[in-house]
């Protein structure tokens, strides 16, 4: 589909369609603005390409989606995957206001608002939750989206994403006002809108808030995936709770528990451990629940035992348990516990009244849904029900905190009758606040905040601006400057440019094309932020490819709605940056698009796998005639580990003396007395030392003792006789001595 790139509101235009065919045919060709047929015409169609032409007129600005489809009779089209081609157009003009609500809200709770954007001069549109578009792209003609009282299950998490991205990638302006469908009373907790938002919903600066209580019975739901419907059931509702609230899940487990098969999954535990409770949802199995008493008893059970000021318990079921007791019924009414019934694919009319009488006598609601789609939005409005206690309905002033070009010329601000608990984020700023009580001192609630959000600015006005909270301001002389003020201050500013950008698929690859019309020429530095399907986004740069024109590509992930944006910078200071945004559509995948086989890639996946090519009469499938198969590796490197292992055993060899003889007995484990042989041979030897030496003792003569001689005159001619020592032992040297005297021969005889 060749869409015209310049136009203008009330001209004429065409639209190129280029068909490939394998062969010649017919069929009806058709063309649809934004999802309503506005052209078809049968066709005739050669084999090879065929363009066709068809009109186009474009009444005034916005964004336009077409898309063209050719229909051939049934058996003459292989693929109809193929069959159909997405392009959009974007005519600027003025920017227009789109103001969000729910069909169950009151119009007066957004009318006063309208009524002043549309005297300060703004293009104001009003569209049901329902209608609001599911793309970034889809948004780009409005300059501010305001959510007027419309809770988060009226829309589905597409269409959540969708703003959150026109906010921080296009620069639109998001406004949300308070009321009993908004902030965390809405359902909005741990959602995009509240990633865009200034303000959290998790109360964190009261010190007393009422929290709430939330039991849920799961029984297996029994269609397609039933059982991954009930969990995600129950992660939607614990995702609204605010993080001091309570929520437990009880479910029939086959046997296991102490309670005929029912057991608690987790108990009441604090929503806050959100991420941890999310794992044993997913890690639960329910099963078929044969009654309804014993896990209704364990629920109010849990209940009781919690302090929390409201408590409530779902109940999702096919129907089939048998039912509770009255007097069980009735003590839930006694505890002011109410019950909601949800069911699943009922078997008769029957089991459907008695779900239906039990949500009726406990003050809770009853559901038939006939679409699982539908479920997750039912547990989001069920746990909503637990948030009423974070709107305030009191009477107050609001006091200013911060200087904004919003309350410009505006003073003596009126009172307010209530607003919605929440609180300010780090880096938003709090414009007006709600004063501190003397029971809480130094504790005051942001009433309006504001932030930047990537490209765009969003607002959060705690209030509403309607007759129940805000009567005083809409009977206030400044309540339309007010309203001025703040539309302009949190609105998208067009910013003129001299790029124009268009991205659009190439086969597998998208390709982003910018061309600069400024009045001199200049070098530009662009790069491009690209966000497609599952949320994934990814950078590429741009590179000139000739005169004012700069060019990038990068792969396609699947198949849906790439979003682009190109930002500018030249190197001269006197440049300011520019913006250009663009994006395109993926039907179906790129593979569609070719009509054949690929021969060569199938090839070369049988050489390289050792396979072969089949042909349409090959039926010999698996046992195929097969070639042996060699291969061969360098054992070069084995050698030289085996090298490095042995030289230090040949060192050890070389350099050390193995006693073989200990080492045999080591590894044969021979048994032996060594030890005792050892010390009987040393106490022998002891023995035969100590017997020669008592040997020799024994065989040494006596000493003689002579009796005294008389004394005679000495004889000058002799000497004297020298005394005997009578102790002296005959034989002059000891046995120590004998063998030191053996000693040094030794060595005499040595040297």
């Amino acid at each position: 589909l060749d869409l015209p790139r310049v136009v203008k509101a009330g001209e004429t235009y065409e639209a190129s369609v280029l068909l490939s065919a394998l062969q010649a045919g017919k069929g009806k060709l058709t063309l649809a603005e934004n999802g309503k047929t506005i052209f078809e015409k049968d066709v005739e169609f050669e084999p090879g390409k065929n363009r066709f032409s068809l009109p186009l007129y474009l009444r005034e600005p916005g964004y336009y989606e077409y898309a063209a489809t050719v229909s051939v009779p049934k058996g003459e089209d292989g693929r109809a995957e193929n069959n159909v081609a997405i392009g959009d157009l974007f005519l600027r003009g003025e920017g227009k206001v789109l103001v969000v609500t729910d069909a169950r809200s009151d119009a007066r709770d957004w009318e006063p608002l309208v009524k002043a954007m549309k005297e300060s001069e703004r293009i104001v549109q009003v569209r049901m939750a329902y209608e609001f578009p599911r793309d970034a792209l889809s948004l780009l003609p409005y300059d501010l989206i305001v959510f007027a009282n419309a809770p988060a299950d009226s829309f589905d998490p597409v269409q959540m994403q969708a703003l959150r991205d026109s906010v921080y990638n296009h620069g639109t302006g998001f406004l949300m006002l308070g009321g009993p469908n908004s902030y965390g009373p809405g359902g909005f907790h741990r959602s995009a809108i509240e990633e865009a938002l200034p303000v959290e919903m998790d109360v964190k600066q009261k010190k007393v808030l009422p929290k709430g209580a939330l039991a849920i019975v799961l029984h297996t739901c029994e269609f397609a995936e039933g059982n991954t419907w009930a969990k995600r059931m129950a992660k939607e509702a614990m995702r609204v709770l605010g993080a001091q609230d309570e929520i437990g899940l009880i479910a029939y487990t086959f046997g296991n528990g102490n309670n005929n098969g029912y057991r608690w999954i987790f108990p009441l535990t604090p929503a806050a451990e959100y991420e941890r409770l999310v794992q044993l949802i997913n890690k639960a199995e329910p099963g078929d629940m044969p009654d309804f008493n014993t896990p209704m008893q364990m629920g109010l059970a849990g209940l009781q035992k919690s302090d929390a000021a409201a408590k409530h318990l779902i109940v999702i079921s096919d129907g089939d348990p048998s039912p509770p007791t009255p007097a069980l019924v009735q003590q839930f009414v006694d505890a002011k516990i109410s019950v909601s019934m949800i069911a699943i694919n009922p078997h008769g009319g029957q089991d459907i009244s008695i779900m239906q009488s039990i949500a009726q006598t406990t003050g809770g609601r009853y559901y038939f849904p006939q679409n699982p789609n539908e479920l997750p939005g039912i547990f989001i409005k069920e746990a909503k029900t637990l948030k009423r206690s974070m709107l305030q309905n009191k009477v107050f002033t609001p006091e200013v905190e911060f200087p904004s070009p919003v309350l410009k010329g505006i003073d003596g601000l009126p009172a307010l009758r209530g607003y919605v608990l929440t609180t300010i984020k780090p880096r938003a700023a709090t414009l007006l606040r709600v004063p501190a009580t003397k029971e809480e001192p130094g504790e005051s609630d942001p009433l309006l905040a504001t932030w930047r959000f990537g490209l765009g600015t969003s607002a959060a006005w705690m209030s509403d601006l309607g007759p129940s909270w805000a009567q005083d301001w809409l009977e206030w002389d400044k309540f339309r400057a007010f309203v001025r003020q703040l539309v302009t201050e949190i609105s998208r500013v067009e910013q003129k440019t001299d790029l124009r950008l268009r991205a659009f698929p190439a086969g597998s690859s998208g390709v982003i094309s910018v061309e600069d019309f400024a009045g001199a020429e200049r070098f530009l530095e662009i790069g491009a932020r690209v966000s497609g399907p599952r949320g994934e986004s990814v950078s590429v740069p741009l590179r000139q490819i000739g005169p004012r024109r700069y060019q990038g590509q990068f792969p396609l992930w699947g198949k849906g709605r790439y979003q682009v944006i190109a930002a500018a910078a030249s190197a001269g200071a006197e440049t300011r940056p520019e913006q250009a945004v663009g994006g395109f559509a993926v039907p179906y995948s790129p593979e569609y698009l070719r009509f054949r086989s690929d021969p060569i890639l199938l090839k070369q996946i049988a050489e390289r796998t050792g396979g072969r090519v089949l042909k349409a009469g090959d039926l010999d499938l698996y046992h195929p005639a097969r070639t042996s198969r060699e291969s061969s590796r360098p054992v070069a490197d084995l050698f030289l580990i085996l090298l490095a292992c042995l030289i230090p055993l040949d060192v050890g060899v070389r350099r050390i003396q193995f006693d073989w003889t200990v080492i045999r007995d080591f590894l044969f484990r021979r048994k032996t007395a060594t030890s005792g042989e050892t010390m009987g041979a040393l106490l022998q030897r002891k023995q035969q030392v100590q017997t020669t030496l008592q040997t020799e003792r024994a065989e040494r003569p006596a000493p003689v003792i002579l009796p005294p001689r008389p004394a005679q005159p000495p004889t000058p001619q002799s000497a004297p006789a020298k005394p005997v020592d009578p102790t002296s032992p005959a034989d002059p040297q000891s046995t120590t001595e004998r063998l030191l005297a053996r000693k040094r021969k030794r060595q005499d005889d040595g040297k």
